[in-house]
Formats: C-alpha cells, sequence, structure tokens
C-alpha cells in the first residue's frame, strides 16, 4: 500500500530518510498478513541527531508567540478532518481496528486536537509578595524543552497526538518513538500531519526502533526533561527507574484491570450494553477495559444469561467489514497467549460460559466464572476478548473486591441510586471511575491517569501544563537589598 510505503522512513530535523540500523521492522496487517511496509530501525546514534535537532529548534520555538503556534495546531485539525477517511483506513489495516474503533479514535484525536489549540493560550504566571521591601517575585511558565514521547499499539494516532500536540503548543519540541507494530499511524503519520501544518523543521522528529537496537538510548539520552510513556506496567517500571536516576520527569500512563460494578438495583439492559463494550471494545486491548465484571448475587442469574446471550452476537472477522465488532489481535504472540490464558484458567476449575477460539490472529470471545479467590487471573491485565464473571454479597464485598488487584485506572458502578454509586466509587482506589456507564473514556479537560501500577501523573487540560512545562521565579529589586556583609 503506498500510503505505508511513503511513510515507511525515520523523519528526522524535517528530512525523511532510511534507519542505518542493521535490520527492518515489518509492518504487517494483524488481519491477513499483508506486508504494509517495511523500514529500517534508527540507530542510537540517530536517535542522538534527533534529540540535537529538537534542542536546536526548540530554542526559537519557545520563544515564538503562542498564537502563531496555536495557528500550525489548528492546521493540523484541519488536516486530520480532511483525511479522516484515509485514516482510519490506515487503522483498520495497522493495528486491526474495526470501522467502528477507528471511527471512536479519530473522534477522540480531533478532540484533543481541538484542547491543544486552546492549550498554546493557557500557561499564565504569577507575581507573589516578599517578605523584602522593593522586592517583586515573578513566577513564569516556561518550556521543559524537549519531550521524549513512546506510544503504545493499541490507539497509537490518539495516544501520540495526545501527548505530542500539547507539547508543542507549549513551546517544547518532540522526539517520538512509535510501538514497532504501529511504526505509521502512531509515528511517521503524526509526523506527516504536522509537517504540512507548517510545524518548523527539527520540532517534531520520529524514531521508529526498538531497545534491541538501542537500548535505553531514548530515556539515557541528556536532552530530554520529560519522558510520556503509555505501556504496560513492566516496561513503565523500567523507564520510571531510567529516568529517575537520570533525574529526568516521567509521566506513566500504564495498565489496568478495571472492575465494573453491577449493584443490586442496576438496570440490567444498560449494565449489560456498558459492560460488553467496555470488556470488548478493540478486542479488550484497551487499558481501562473492563477485566472483572462484579455483579450482586441478586442479579446475578439474569444478568449473566443477557451478557452471555449479547457477546454470543457479536461478529468476529473482517474489521474492515462495518458490522464486524470483534477484529484481530495485534500480533501472533498476543494471540496465543490470550487463548493460553483461557484454556489454563479453565484447566485450573473456572467455569467457560464462552470459551473462544483462535483462527490466527482472531480470537473470539470467551466469558468465564468460577473462578477461585486466589485465580493468577484475576489479579492481572488481560488484553484480550475475555470477561470474567465475578459475584459478589453486598457493597463491602464488592468494594473489597475491586480494590484486590496491582492496578487502579479505571472502573464503573452501575445502580438505580446515584449517590450510592457516587459513594462506593470514592471506596474504590483508582484514578478515573464512572457511574451508570462503562469503564472505557478520556475527555481532552479531565484529568487522566491511574494509581498504584496504574502510572504516575496525570494528562489532559491543565494537567498538561503541568507536565510540559516548568516553573521559572525571576525576582525584581526594585529597591535595594540589605546584605550582612
Amino acid at each position: 500500500m503506498s500510503f505505508f510505503t511513503d511513510l515507511a522512513h525515520q523523519y528526522i530535523d524535517g528530512e525523511w530518510r532510511p534507519g542505518k540500523g542493521s535490520w527492518d521492522i515489518i509492518d504487517f496487517n494483524p488481519y491477513n498478513g499483508e506486508k504494509l511496509a517495511s523500514i529500517t530501525v534508527a540507530t542510537a546514534d540517530e536517535v542522538d541527531q534527533a534529540y540535537r535537532s529538537a534542542q536546536d529548534a526548540q530554542r526559537a520555538w519557545g520563544e515564538t508567540n503562542p498564537y502563531a503556534r496555536r495557528a500550525v495546531l489548528e492546521r493540523a485539525l484541519r488536516i486530520v478532518e480532511e483525511r479522516e477517511s484515509e485514516i482510519g483506513d490506515a487503522i483498520v489495516a495497522e493495528l486491526g481496528g474495526t470501522r467502528l474503533k477507528a471511527a471512536f479514535e479519530l473522534h477522540l484525536a480531533k478532540e484533543f486536537l481541538r484542547e491543544s489549540v486552546q492549550l498554546a493560550l493557557r500557561p499564565s504566571g504569577q507575581i507573589l509578595p516578599s517578605p523584602t521591601e522593593g522586592k517583586e517575585n515573578r513566577v513564569y511558565r516556561v518550556p521543559v524543552g524537549v519531550v521524549g514521547v513512546i506510544s503504545p499499539f493499541n490507539f497509537p494516532f490518539l495516544l501520540s497526538l495526545k501527548s505530542v500536540a500539547p507539547a508543542l503548543a507549549l513551546g517544547n519540541a518532540v522526539v517520538l518513538k512509535p510501538h514497532q507494530n504501529t511504526p505509521v499511524c502512531g509515528g511517521t503519520l503524526v509526523a506527516k500531519v504536522f509537517e504540512e501544518a507548517g510545524l518548523p523543521a527539527g520540532l517534531l522528529n520520529v524514531v521508529v526502533t526498538d531497545i534491541a537496537e538501542i537500548g535505553d538510548a531514548l530515556l539515557e539520552h541528556p536532552v530530554p526533561q520529560v519522558i510520556s510513556f503509555t505501556g504496560s506496567d513492566k516496561v513503565g517500571r523500567h523507564v520510571a527507574t531510567v529516568c529517575a536516576a537520570n533525574l529526568k520527569s516521567a509521566v506513566l500512563e500504564l495498565g489496568g484491570n478495571s472492575a465494573l460494578i453491577v449493584l443490586d438495583d442496576a438496570d440490567l439492559d444498560y449494565a449489560v450494553d456498558a459492560a460488553v463494550f467496555s470488556r470488548y471494545v478493540h478486542q479488550g486491548q484497551v487499558c481501562m477495559a473492563a477485566n472483572r465484571i462484579l455483579v450482586d448475587r441478586a442479579v446475578e442469574r439474569e444478568f449473566t444469561e443477557k451478557f452471555v446471550a449479547k457477546v454470543a452476537s457479536l461478529k468476529v472477522g473482517d474489521p474492515a467489514e462495518p458490522d464486524t465488532v470483534i477484529g484481530p489481535l495485534i500480533n501472533s504472540s498476543q494471540a496465543e497467549a490470550i487463548s493460553s490464558l483461557v484454556d489454563q484458567t479453565v484447566a485450573a476449575g473456572a467455569t467457560a460460559l464462552l470459551h473462544g477460539s483462535a483462527d490466527g490472529n482472531l480470537v473470539s470471545p470467551s466469558v468465564l466464572t468460577g473462578l477461585a479467590a486466589d485465580s493468577p487471573v484475576l489479579s492481572q491485565e488481560i488484553f484480550g476478548p475475555v470477561a470474567l464473571l465475578i459475584p459478589f454479597d453486598g457493597e463491602d464485598e464488592a468494594v473489597r473486591i475491586a480494590n484486590d488487584t496491582p492496578y487502579g485506572l479505571s472502573g464503573a458502578v452501575h445502580t438505580g441510586d446515584i449517590e450510592r454509586g457516587v459513594r462506593v466509587g470514592q471506596r474504590i482506589h483508582t484514578g478515573m471511575i464512572h457511574i451508570n456507564d462503562g469503564t472505557v473514556h478520556d475527555e481532552p479537560i479531565v484529568p487522566f491517569g491511574g494509581e498504584k501500577s496504574s502510572g504516575l501523573g496525570r494528562l489532559n487540560g491543565d494537567s498538561m501544563i503541568e507536565a510540559f512545562t516548568t516553573q521559572k521565579w525571576i525576582s525584581v529589586q526594585h529597591g535595594r537589598s540589605r546584605f550582612p556583609f
């Protein structure tokens, strides 16, 4: 596909160039195995070039009138709007996203670009009093300088833009490394959008590479002051460790094991719809997905019958077909891991109300219940189409089960009493929780992030200013200070 081959390059200092590494990343369509592109990986030296060009370009960009920066973001938004169909096709082809998922990702991408347009003008300073006579304290918000962004494969276009656009709007330069399974949608496509939007050369660089080639060069390099990483908690811990050792800030958006709680007074038909979407959107490859569906025993039977019936009706197949709900997992290792996890859990005593099967990277949905309280599957993130149904007796037990996980990203509570839901939600140790809704939500101005092993820091809205700017104190002595000697 020419769309992919045209973008199968590194993008450094405003130039499209081949990588100089010793091997190629092959970009495959996960549904049909079609080779989309081949990209020679970037070396550690090219990572250095990307960071140096970003550092050089940022000096002028940081001093650019924020209205001029805003204009670049406005043009980027228009380009995404004009090419929405083409970008949607790319999402379907490169990551196996269904048509519904592609539309969902593009809708959010546009919303976050609109917020970034406004963000360019939002940082404000302060004048603070001083105990010293005649002194004025000015506190400025200034760009951190250069931001390193590492994005995942599940929502690559959105989650790259989510850090890249605000960082640029706030006067920074960026070096972006997309996931090797989605190098175009998560990387070079983003660069192309901003290049066409008139972003000056060097301000956004994209290096398509892998830790096997560059080690920790992307993290250890002296230029970036902030690393924004979205991915697994295992890798996130390593990113945090390296950043701490090099005195860098890290914003980490990591995995989840969210619980969707159905209380005894919930609207069950609505709760079923919310739970099915929350578990199976994009084949369950979503950090906010409802891994665990907790149901009060008083309504367990009715809920379970309706839930299983709805899941069984979901169409599994070609993501390009508009009525497909379950497309392929991102690669064969993920598909094999999910199939093995289901088999092992059933072998250990769980009951499969639906037992999904694998056909290449397509894995049909599973619904498991009857899990032992110490089942390992209850405490881990499942990045695939597997739902765990867990009964409980009363709110206290629901809260205990929901909190019995190392993660704390999202969640939901379904109830006929909104304030009851809020009270339960306040007891769940998680960064985000939704009453009478799904677990999968992201909005441009609401703080997004998790607790425990689900991450550090927040993104979106004013949290972007905290993440991608720093404070600088300049004092002015209008009189004369008195010194002790």
